[in-house]
């Protein structure tokens, strides 16, 4: 299937919040086609890399279609959701997995305790720490929602940190590449702007 015309491409990860993703992009009036064809990625506009479940899972996937080694020469802007922006980094403790690099940092997992149970499941603010037109319009008062286990030490490319008994990176970029370990599609009217604002990219 082509990309003509459609405002992004969601890439095949085969997670189950992919249908919510894309209603989550219709109520904006947005366009969006699934693949994991090199070709038509290659070929979007903007590019989505949402994701569920286990690291190794995922990059073995992606690995199957030489996306493993396409997604990292992108151009266009390119959203990484929740596992998905994990992948973004070059290394993540679950399986010890190697990921996609193009982020030169961990993804760590996070240390529960009774008060904190792992994983980290429901709503949470977040701080900007830096500017960039993603979170234009939000501030620490915005909730999105949250399901992980795993997270990124805030660094040199985090734009957005979350406390959850430690300080762990919400928003992320690396030029053209971003990344939100919130769910967009589940944080209600903090979440479309974030997707409105990937739009307006």
């Amino acid at each position: 299937m082509s990309a003509d015309g459609v405002d992004l491409t969601i890439i095949d990860s085969g997670g189950a919040n992919l249908a919510s993703l894309r209603y989550a992009l219709e109520r904006l009036g947005a366009s969006s086609i699934v693949s994991s064809d090199p070709a038509v990625i290659r070929a979007a506009r903007r590019v989505l890399l949402p994701g569920v479940g286990a690291a190794g899972d995922a990059m073995a996937r992606l690995r199957a279609t030489g996306l493993d080694q396409e997604i990292p020469r992108l151009t266009q802007p390119l959203l990484g959701i929740c596992l998905g922006m994990q992948l973004l980094f070059a290394h993540s403790e679950e399986g010890h997995t190697r990921c996609l690099g193009v982020i030169d940092a961990q993804v760590r997992r996070l240390i529960g305790s009774s008060e904190r149970p792992v994983p980290h499941m429901g709503w949470n603010n977040f701080t900007p720490v830096r500017n960039d037109p993603l979170l234009r319009g939000f501030g620490p008062d915005d909730f999105v929602y949250f399901v992980h286990g795993y997270a990124a030490d805030v660094g040199e490319h985090t734009l957005a940190s979350t406390e959850y008994g430690s300080t762990f990176s919400a928003v992320v970029r690396r030029d053209n590449f971003w990344g939100v370990q919130f769910h967009p599609e589940r944080s209600a009217t903090a979440g479309a702007r974030l997707l409105k604002n990937f739009l307006e990219l």
